[in-house]
């Protein structure tokens, strides 16, 4: 998949430089902009290698079969670092190329590409939503859960307008907080019992209170529960919907939220209702090195979740310069 998604990548860039003789961003777009304004064949395709390639990054349904082996695989520390870091950076790169280098010549909007992203993004929330209800292992149901969170950024970048775009860009920063907190408390359990499959960890709330309780609200991000930074990233894309008219878009970013209450309710259901089970006898908090971590991005998914000027403001102030780009 990433040797797939280099290779549309490089071929979009290649035709950028025949058409601009430079690799700099900003230069493109300056060149763009006098000589190719208007709807030039090349810098469409140049848009739909880029678009493919990087979509393959960020891992946008259905390009994302090589995600959830590689969250579900990798060390705990390292799947929190790649779900906070790694797709972000391919929605960042995504971002600059619709809005800041593509939007000077053409107005992408125009094209079909903002109703494939959009349905594509939908499709996500739903399809990969679905599938986290039915996982057993804990880490690989966070793992769809990312491939559907990653549907609600990229919604937003395919609204393109002021709300939508804020939603998408502030749910970038919403998210990291929330999956890598997700993934630091699942490595804290693996290291206390061992294992993160749901059928083993009946009660373990009550041996790892601290640790679960930070899930636990980071869980609520997820769903969007109003007083998380979740439910301000859904607000805006809500806010984005409205503002096309797309009253059914709105509904279904509340019923994608619902879904992901059903996986979610599914693991609260076992390690808080449930008599403690036999495999989890010895566990307990990991060590304040861990466990600090975790607390403070519990605690900051609930803080952006009340204080937004941090997060959805220099979102909006991104979006409005971004937009601002496109003629």
């Amino acid at each position: 998949m990433g040797t797939i998604g280099a290779t549309f990548y490089i071929i979009g860039v290649g035709l950028l430089y025949l058409l601009t003789g430079t690799l700099n961003m900003v230069d493109i777009a300056a060149r763009l902009g006098p000589e190719w304004a208007g709807n030039s064949r090349a810098i469409v395709a140049a848009l739909a290698f880029i678009t493919v390639g990087v979509s393959l990054k960020l891992a946008l349904l259905p390009l994302h079969a090589w995600l959830p082996n590689a969250y579900a695989y990798a060390p705990s520390w390292a799947t929190a670092f790649l779900s906070a870091t790694a797709t972000k950076v391919a929605i960042y790169l995504l971002v600059r190329f619709f809005f800041s280098i593509f939007g000077v010549a053409i107005d992408f909007r125009d094209l079909p590409v903002t109703e494939i992203v959009i349905a594509l993004s939908v499709a996500a929330m739903f399809v990969a939503s679905l599938i986290a209800v039915f996982q057993s292992d804990l880490k690989r149901m966070l793992a769809y859960s990312s491939v559907a969170q990653i549907g609600y950024i990229t919604l937003g970048v395919g609204l393109a307008n002021l709300a939508g775009l804020t939603g998408g860009l502030v749910h970038l920063v919403n998210h990291a907080l929330m999956k890598a907190a997700l993934f630091l408390a699942v490595g804290a359990i693996f290291l206390r019992v061992g294992t993160v499959r749901l059928s083993d960890l009946a009660g373990i709330g009550r041996k790892m209170p601290l640790t679960m309780t930070a899930f636990t609200v980071a869980c609520f991000g997820l769903v969007g529960t109003p007083g998380t930074s979740g439910f301000i990233s859904k607000w805006y894309l809500a806010l984005g919907a409205f503002d096309k008219g797309w009253w059914v878009l709105v509904f279904l970013i509340v019923g994608s939220s619902l879904i992901a209450l059903v996986y979610v309710g599914r693991v609260l259901e076992v390690v808080w209702l449930r008599e403690p089970s036999a495999a989890i006898a010895n566990a307990s908090d990991p060590p304040l090195s861990m466990l600090l971590p975790l607390v403070v991005l519990a605690a900051a998914t609930v803080y952006f979740g009340l204080d937004t000027e941090w997060t959805a403001g220099i979102a909006g102030t991104a979006a409005k310069d971004l937009l601002g780009g496109l003629r």
